[in-house]
């Protein structure tokens, strides 16, 4: 499967992004996704997930009740709405995806990626 995040761009702290990830190649509800991001001289970290019809999620303590994961599987995309944008929020966003929602906070579940998309959040 072949994913293409959009979305990204410069903000202000306190403001709001939403994130699309246009999946094509395969069936888009076989796959559990996920997003993950990467900040400057850190490690990808997990940020949230969503299991293939799209019933349970999962997201890190960091952005949980500010950003809301979906997908329309009639649209093949995937969503981040992020909300209430922090400074620290500022990385590469990257959408994923995984055949099983065993491990879905884990990177090693996720076999499919795509390039990314810059999120900046400014003071």
């Amino acid at each position: 499967v072949q994913l293409v995040e959009s979305g990204g761009g410069l903000v202000q702290a306190g403001s709001s992004l939403r994130l699309s990830c246009a999946a094509s190649g395969r069936t888009f509800n076989n796959y559990v996704m996920g997003w993950f991001r990467q900040a400057p001289g850190k490690e990808r970290e997990f940020v949230a997930a969503i299991n293939r019809i799209g019933d349970i999620t999962r997201y890190s303590g960091s952005v949980k009740g500010r950003f809301t994961i979906s997908r329309d599987n009639d649209k093949n995309t995937a969503y981040l709405q992020m909300n209430s944008l922090k400074l620290e929020d500022t990385a590469v966003y990257y959408c994923e995806a995984a055949n099983t929602f065993t491990d879905p906070t884990s990177e090693i579940a996720y076999g499919y990626w795509g390039r990314g998309t810059q999120v900046t959040v400014s003071s």
